[in-house]
Parts: structure tokens; C-alpha cells; sequence
């Protein structure tokens, strides 16, 4: 990026490039394949945040570190209970996904996605939040919430069905495929692939070209996109996190947590 400045956020799990109107937020856990654990969400939230406040910044793209776009929660964060409850006797901690999805559900500018490799999870959840989306040829993405013994997020059972259709969400959702890049363009998922190799140079000029737009045009019109929503979307995430919190932890869950530990 020309005239770019680069730096890391909480302890690097977020590589931050900005120049030409245009932040590259880069997930960066890449031995772990970018799951999400506490510190990433709310570096993201940060992040996120933050170019929202800048008036140099008029769009933000997300990719992923080395082989991933992102392996969703890093479920050896949900198997310990102790990640998320004080031993102090304070409240407990809001989790950084809600944190962040707040961000995201009212992010008042352009957002683009360079999907790299792997997108499971959240890594597919998030996309329909975002506004273009390009994927690598070789990228592959799931939803494996079902039989991890959770339901969905990121406002998902109303997001995939609205950009999806009903049956094709659904068998998404319910048999949990791999879906490669051909089928996420056919699907509505993603914009365009892309050859791997040339996939961030291809989303960065379309992202320079929104970069060089005056910013009221740009946050106005996003303003009048997430409007035509209402409030249905923090609406469906809500209801998703009153369901998960009955399911997270139990039997189905541990049991599938603990076949992952095991393996």
C-alpha cells in the first residue's frame, strides 16, 4: 500500500496497514489458523472501532495470516470455563464476540473481505456482514455448529436465509458441507474468486478506489443499507446467544469438545 503506515494490536493477534483511505486488518494467529480467542475479538472490536473514528480511513478489508481465513472460535477457549469466569468474585466478563458483533452490526463504512484458505465458523458468519467479498480459489468455508452441540451466530439464521435462500442455508447449516470457492461465488457468499496468489492485490483495488471517495457520500449511503435492516439483525443474534448459552456445556457440547481435546 503506498503511503501506508503499519502496526500491530494487542499483542500482535491484529496486523493494522492504512494508506490510501483504506485499513488492511489481518487476523494473526496463524499456528493456531486465526481461531478467535478473547484477545482477537477485541482486538478486531478495536480495530474496527477505531477506523470507524478516522476520517482518513473510508473502508476496512479483512483476510487472514498464512493458511486461514479465520478457523472460527478457538474451541480450547470454549472448553475452559475458567476463560470466561473470575475467580474474584466479579461479574463475568462480557465475551468479546458480543463486543465486537456490536461493532460490526452498525460499522458505518465500506467493509471488504479477502476469505484465504480456510473459513469455518465465524469465518463464514461473518461475511454476510460484509459488503464485497472476494475469495481464493483454494479457500473452502463451513458452519460445523450443529455438531459441535451449539447453533449459530453472528445473526446467522437471518442473515444466511436473506442471502442464501431458505434450503440452501439450511442445508448449510444442518449437514454442515465444505463449500469451495466455485459454490460460495454461486451462493451469494462471496463476490468473486480469485486465484490465491493475486486475491489481496485484487480486493486492495477495489479497495482503493473506495478509499479515494469523499467519506459523508460513502458513510451516508451505508447508513441508508443497515437502516433498510432495522433492528433485525442484533435482534437475531440476541435470540442465537440466549439459545447457545443453553447449549454451550452441555452434554452434546462437552462431548464434542472433548472428542476435539482428544484428537
Amino acid at each position: 500500500m503506498s503511503d501506508a503506515s503499519s502496526r500491530t494490536a494487542a499483542d500482535d493477534v491484529v496486523l493494522i496497514e492504512d494508506g490510501d483511505g483504506v485499513r488492511l486488518l489481518t487476523f494473526n494467529r496463524p499456528d493456531a489458523l486465526n481461531a478467535f480467542n478473547q484477545a482477537l475479538w477485541c482486538a478486531v472490536r478495536d480495530a474496527l472501532a477505531e477506523a470507524a473514528d478516522d476520517p482518513e480511513i473510508r473502508c476496512v478489508v479483512l483476510t487472514g495470516a498464512g493458511r486461514a481465513f479465520t478457523a472460527g472460535q478457538d474451541l480450547t477457549e470454549m472448553a475452559d470455563p475458567s476463560v470466561f469466569t473470575p475467580t474474584d468474585g466479579s461479574e463475568r466478563p462480557e465475551p468479546g464476540y458480543r463486543q465486537l458483533m456490536r461493532v460490526l452490526e452498525t460499522f458505518p463504512k465500506p467493509l471488504l473481505a479477502a476469505v484465504n484458505g480456510v473459513g469455518v465458523g465465524i469465518g463464514l458468519t461473518i461475511l454476510p456482514h460484509c459488503d464485497i467479498v472476494f475469495i481464493g480459489e483454494g479457500a473452502r468455508l463451513k458452519a460445523p455448529f450443529v455438531s459441535l452441540g451449539v447453533t449459530t451466530e453472528a445473526s446467522a439464521s437471518l442473515l444466511l436465509p436473506a442471502t442464501i435462500g431458505w434450503q440452501e442455508a439450511s442445508l448449510l447449516l444442518f449437514t454442515e458441507p465444505w463449500i469451495d470457492a466455485a459454490e460460495a461465488v454461486r451462493l451469494k457468499l462471496a463476490l468473486r474468486a480469485v486465484p490465491d496468489g493475486s486475491l489481496l492485490d485484487e480486493i486492495m483495488v477495489v479497495a482503493r478506489q473506495i478509499g479515494a471517495m469523499a467519506v459523508a457520500p460513502l458513510t451516508t449511503t451505508k447508513k441508508l443499507m443497515l437502516a433498510a435492516r432495522g433492528t433485525s439483525v442484533p435482534d437475531a443474534r440476541e435470540r442465537e446467544e440466549r439459545e447457545f448459552a443453553v447449549l454451550v456445556g452441555a452434554p452434546e457440547n462437552r462431548a464434542a469438545l472433548d472428542a476435539f481435546m482428544t484428537k
